[in-house]
């Protein structure tokens, strides 16, 4: 039996760099507009809009990411003083508001496998290995601030599909080749600083 277990999504969470690269945990800062209408949890997907600020990018079947959302700093207006927070609440005023941004197009990342179109816990096979998968846009949780954001357990090599399966999570398999997590990249071309259309 696998250990632990993991019974629901939780984001994509950065683990690595690509290709054994070193990786020190380095976020970039991206400013959130003011009163922006979406909440933003650690572990969602996020893309630059053009007046230069973030958004939560809820593409599933494609997406055009800067990277993953990790958190944030804005001076609440009910307390007047700055916080930093793990999520960014929907509609919050405040023209201080900085996202911390997992940007690193070579970043590589943990997240879970449900099923299509759901936010059912689910499986792949060691053979999704070098697949690419849809995001899947779960709803999060304000109480916790983590994202429930997951990718498709239906796996295929379709190139417009936005995530790269490239290893599986063997400390959480449920059975000799059923694994509920996988370490994933973005898909070729998909990230935002590679991409070379513009915003």
């Amino acid at each position: 039996m696998a250990y632990p277990t993991v019974s629901a999504p939780y984001g994509l969470k950065p683990i690595n760099l690509i290709g054994g690269q070193v990786f020190a945990g380095a976020t970039r800062q991206f400013k959130i507009a003011s009163a922006y209408g979406a909440n933003l949890l650690n572990g969602d997907v996020v893309k630059i809009i053009n007046d230069g600020t973030i958004e939560k990018d809820t593409g599933t079947a494609t997406a055009t990411p800067v990277g993953v959302f990790l958190g944030c700093t804005y001076t609440d207006p009910s307390l007047g003083y700055t916080l930093f927070s793990q999520y960014w609440p929907t509609g919050t005023v405040a023209s201080d508001a900085f996202a911390y941004v997992s940007d690193d197009p070579d970043a590589v990342f943990k997240v879970a496998v449900t099923a299509a179109g759901s936010s059912t816990m689910s499986s792949v096979a060691r053979t999704a290995i070098g697949n690419n998968s849809a995001l899947i846009q779960g709803t999060g949780s304000t109480v916790t601030g983590d994202s429930a954001v997951s990718i498709s357990a239906t796996t295929a090599t379709t190139n417009t599909l936005p995530i790269r399966i490239i290893d599986v999570v063997p400390d959480t398999k449920t059975a000799s080749d059923t694994f509920v997590e996988v370490i994933v990249k973005w898909n070729f071309g998909m990230h935002q600083y590679e991409n070379a259309t513009g915003v």
